[in-house]
């Protein structure tokens, strides 16, 4: 086994919610073989229901950031994945012209209504359908 890690780099609007889900999987899942970060166009704080999902999960990234795409990260990675529609269109260039950038699109349980339950059944919706995501992109052997 190598010991170059590929870098994955999960982007969102905000670095909140979805592109945090998918670092934690990935990180949980693969981290043997990928050097995982995310960020977003702009930083809007980590969603407390997105950590709650995730800690029910078994998995714990109440001590992630929410950062500012970094254009060291973005041109050094192997794998650029955005995870909304509006970071898909408003990426950065990426200047590394060996990375793969792909768009995996989910809603966006931040915006879910209703009552309380109901939001969070949406959180762990979408929380299940990245983890089905990352474990066809390890399974792949990207």
């Amino acid at each position: 086994m190598p010991d170059y890690k590929k870098i994955v780099y999960f982007l969102c609007t905000g670095n909140s919610c979805r592109s945090q889900m998918a670092e934690g999987w990935l990180k949980t899942l693969g981290s043997d073989r990928y050097d995982v970060k995310s960020a977003g166009l702009e930083a809007h704080g980590l969603n407390p229901r997105a950590v709650q999902v995730m800690k029910e999960a078994g998995v714990d990234i109440s001590g992630h950031t929410s950062d500012v795409i970094d254009p060291e990260i973005l041109n050094q990675a192997d794998y650029v994945i955005t995870l909304c529609g509006h970071a898909d269109e408003h990426c950065p260039a990426i200047s590394n012209k060996n990375a793969v950038k792909w768009h995996w699109g989910f809603d966006d349980p931040a915006k879910a209504t209703g009552t309380e339950e109901e939001i969070m059944n949406r959180f762990r919706d979408v929380r299940d359908a990245i983890k089905s995501r990352v474990e066809k992109f390890i399974a792949e052997g990207r």
